[in-house]
């Protein structure tokens, strides 16, 4: 065969060949656009399903009570008891003034006390002083009204002897002048009675039904003593709550006023996760409805499972420093976002504790939607309650007691 030959013969082969590759990529690609369909619909239909059984948002943050410490009596610090990242207990001293003022504030009330207490045993010893001179001017009244019995007396026989002329004409003009006298005297002793009742009034208006501990006068120095005595105590001042140190601001020597921000404590036992779902996200989520929540800082190696507890009244931007007025300019839609809190397990915290601002995600399973939007249950305690700042009132009232007993002379 010549070679002419052989080259016709493998121009068929050769073409064939190429027609029977290009098929098998048709047919490949054929199939990889088939199984690329296939997952596309395989996955939009799962997160479809998803969508409706669960409420999915990484826009989640830890949030906490950011319990601010504040000085209750203005003074100058002169002791930091507890610094940034230390865990304190409540009631623990954070922060102490210096009591100079304070203390000297309270021994003038002290002072003031004693005074009181003593002045009141004067006014109590000046009524039986006055009840004793009204039974003077009374002993007055009476020898005024014998005086004038007498004179009228001696009066009326020499007027009846007048007629047969054995009294004289002076004579009984001295005894009407004597009666005379008799009247004034009894008048000044009736008016001295009265000025003396009325001194007597005057004293048992500020003691009548009181003892010396109970008089208006004592008990109002006795409230400046108290309020002293406290203003001395929260020289000191306590951790409100128990938890993690925050932000401490205060400087030794810093002269502080009452209400000033000196640190902040924060409960790490007690916080939540604001969810910040969007609006078309929140048509099936309920109260009481369970959540699971996974910390960026433990990634997936921990899960944390928790509760809705209650969605916020308005938007993020409702609340925001600068709400967006979009009656104004042009206006462009955007999906709001709406925080939803979700309580977390108290043992799960303590095992792997959270701190406040930190990122989640979260997932609410939303399938059973039959629970509340808002809760119509009044609050059974408290949001938040703290009692290091009660006072302590029984060493108050013993300091109190012991100023009365040493000023009262045994008058109580």
């Amino acid at each position: 065969m010549s070679t002419t030959d052989n080259k016709s013969a493998t121009t068929p082969a050769k073409a064939e060949n190429g027609s029977g590759k290009a098929a098998r990529r048709r047919t490949l690609m054929l199939s990889a656009i088939v199984f690329f369909v296939l997952a596309g619909l395989i996955y939009g239909a799962y997160h479809y399903w998803e969508s409706l059984r669960y409420a999915y948002t990484d826009d989640a943050y830890v949030q906490g009570n950011l319990v601010q410490v504040t000085p209750q009596v203005g003074g100058t610090v002169v002791a930091i008891d507890a610094d940034d990242t230390q865990l304190v207990k409540a009631g623990q001293p954070l922060v102490q003034l210096d009591g100079a003022d304070t203390h000297v504030a309270l021994q003038q009330a002290e002072a003031l006390l004693a005074q009181a207490v003593r002045q009141v045993r004067v006014s109590f010893a000046n009524n039986g002083t006055l009840a004793a001179q009204v039974a003077v001017r009374q002993t007055d009244v009476s020898v005024a009204q014998a005086n004038l019995a007498k004179a009228e007396d001696a009066l009326r026989r020499r007027q009846e002897l007048a007629g047969t002329g054995a009294v004289g004409a002076e004579e009984l003009r001295q005894s009407q002048i004597a009666v005379q006298a008799a009247k004034a005297a009894l008048t000044t002793a009736q008016a001295g009675v009265k000025a003396a009742q009325e001194q007597l009034a005057s004293g048992e208006a500020l003691t009548a039904g009181t003892v010396v501990a109970n008089n208006p006068a004592v008990k109002l120095a006795a409230a400046k003593v108290r309020e002293a005595y406290l203003a001395y105590e929260r020289t000191t001042i306590p951790a409100p709550v128990g938890g993690v140190v925050a932000r401490r601001t205060v400087q030794l020597g810093q002269r502080v006023g009452p209400g000033a921000p000196l640190m902040w404590v924060v409960p790490l036992h007690d916080v939540w996760i604001d969810a910040n779902l969007k609006e078309t996200q929140l048509r099936d989520v309920r109260i009481g409805q369970k959540a699971t929540v996974v910390a960026d800082t433990y990634g997936g190696s921990f899960t944390y499972t928790g509760h809705v507890v209650g969605l916020s009244a308005g938007t993020g931007a409702a609340f925001s420093l600068l709400p967006a007025q979009n009656a104004t300019g042009n206006w462009i839609k955007v999906v709001q976002r709406l925080p939803v809190r979700v309580a977390l397990d108290p043992k799960q915290l303590a095992s792997h504790p959270l701190r406040v601002g930190m990122s989640t995600e979260v997932t609410i399973d939303i399938s059973n939607h039959k629970g509340p939007l808002v809760t119509d249950m009044p609050p059974t305690k408290p949001a938040a309650r703290t009692d290091v700042y009660a006072a302590d009132w029984k060493k108050a009232d013993t300091l109190v007691n012991a100023i009365i007993a040493a000023n009262a002379g045994g008058k109580r």
